[in-house]
């Protein structure tokens, strides 16, 4: 019985219009080959950095260039700013539902009848 209400719960928010504009937004910033190479690039540059910080060593000014410039750039694409709005919005929707869980979770805690429907 709970996992089913567990899995409507999940159907729910994969219906639910910020969950579809999540989709959406990634979908697109996927397709987007040139946002895709930054990112990775980004992402190799991050984890070059931290190997570096892992041995003791400091990143080199031109890897912290390098990382700003690649930041700026993605972060100045319009496809970029809607993914991030859009799992910002999903991610409020997220902690709501959380929150909701737990209230029933105090309720159901707090009950002396134990139900099952």
């Amino acid at each position: 019985m709970l996992e089913d209400k567990a899995i409507e719960l999940g159907r729910m928010i994969g219906q639910s219009s910020e969950y579809q504009a999540v989709k959406r937004a990634n979908d697109a910033l996927s397709a987007d080959r040139e946002a895709v190479g930054l990112l990775q690039r980004l992402e190799q540059l991050r984890v070059d950095a931290q190997r570096l910080i892992e041995r003791g060593e400091n990143p080199t000014p031109e890897m912290e260039q390098q990382l700003d410039a690649l930041l700026s750039d993605i972060q100045g694409r319009p496809v970029y700013q809607r993914a991030i709005a859009a799992q910002e919005n999903f991610d409020k929707i997220m902690a709501r539902v959380n929150t909701w869980i737990l209230d029933g979770i105090k309720r159901g805690s707090a009950s002396p009848i134990i139900t099952l429907g």
